[in-house]
């Protein structure tokens, strides 16, 4: 049978969980193709919220320029995120939510 305090522990890491995932959904991060014409805004869950298309891409015949810029964009949005996920993360809290 499980304490109290540990109880309230597991409830307080629950609490914790949460918040960090309001948080997550809240950040956006931008990324941009290599020459700025495409942009990828994504959130801390890697969720895609909003993508920009310069004008000047929007033709048949430049459909493989978009695919192109398409994935730079989401791929820098994803560095960054992992970036400032790693700036954010606090290694002690994550090393108890573990059990280390």
């Amino acid at each position: 049978m499980a304490s109290f305090g540990k109880l309230g522990e597991l409830y307080k890491m629950q609490k914790e969980a949460r918040e960090m995932q309001k948080k997550m959904k809240a950040l956006i991060i931008d990324g941009e193709s290599k020459d700025g014409l495409v942009v990828v805004s994504i959130n801390g869950t890697q969720e895609i919220e909003d993508v920009s298309i310069e004008d000047s891409l929007l033709s048949v015949d430049r459909k493989d320029d978009l695919i192109k810029r398409l994935k730079q964009a989401a791929k820098a949005a994803n560095k960054k995120l992992q970036k400032e996920m790693m700036k954010d993360m606090d290694m002690g809290k994550l090393k108890g939510m573990l059990g280390m």
